[in-house]
């Protein structure tokens, strides 16, 4: 099986508030609906509902602390990538990674996920990252663990009332990885 690539190089930079409607409706098509099932990381038999909307990423773009950063294709800069990070607990918070999913499993994602990695060392000096993963996605912790992350065999209940999903499946719960950086 062939995987499609990006014909044009890869840059890296931080959303702006004018990137939140794309930057939105990228996550979503990557989470949910039928265009999720284009890649390999849809929550489409999940959940059911918008992951995100373009003021919570305008939200987390604004906030302190807090870095949307991009992977675009050069030279017309389009966003074919997105993560969120935010420093929390003296380590980075790495939440919402994206890629188009037209363009999984070509090895975007991992350059993408290093340079993330880097830009929260970049940005605060830590040591440390971490992430939540719906626990039954265990192709996608099997991603991360290939990436060095580790299971920390922390918990929390998946939100069931937070206004824009629905579960399709009971007991969903999320699970947290961490990595120590160099």
């Amino acid at each position: 099986m062939t995987h499609p690539l990006p014909c044009d190089p890869l840059a890296f930079r931080e959303a702006t508030p004018d990137d939140a409607a794309v930057v939105a409706d990228l996550v979503n098509s990557a989470y949910r609906g039928d265009s999720s099932r284009q890649g390999w990381t849809t929550e489409a038999d999940l959940l059911q509902g918008a992951r995100t909307h373009a003021d919570e990423v305008r939200g987390l773009i604004l906030a302190p602390r807090s870095v949307v950063f991009l992977c675009v294709q050069t030279p017309g800069q389009d966003i074919i990538g997105c993560v969120h990070l935010e420093h929390k607990r003296d380590a980075a918070y790495l939440g919402m990674f994206v890629v188009r999913p037209g363009l999984q499993g070509g090895g975007i994602g991992k350059q993408f996920m290093h340079r993330a990695e880097q830009r929260a060392q970049q940005l605060w000096g830590v040591k440390k990252i971490w992430m939540t993963v719906i626990s039954v996605r265990h192709e996608l912790i099997a991603f991360y663990q290939r990436r060095g992350y580790q299971r920390t065999g922390r918990f929390q209940p998946f939100p069931s009332n937070n206004g824009k999903e629905t579960m399709l499946v009971e007991n969903l719960q999320f699970e947290e990885l961490e990595k120590v950086l160099p």
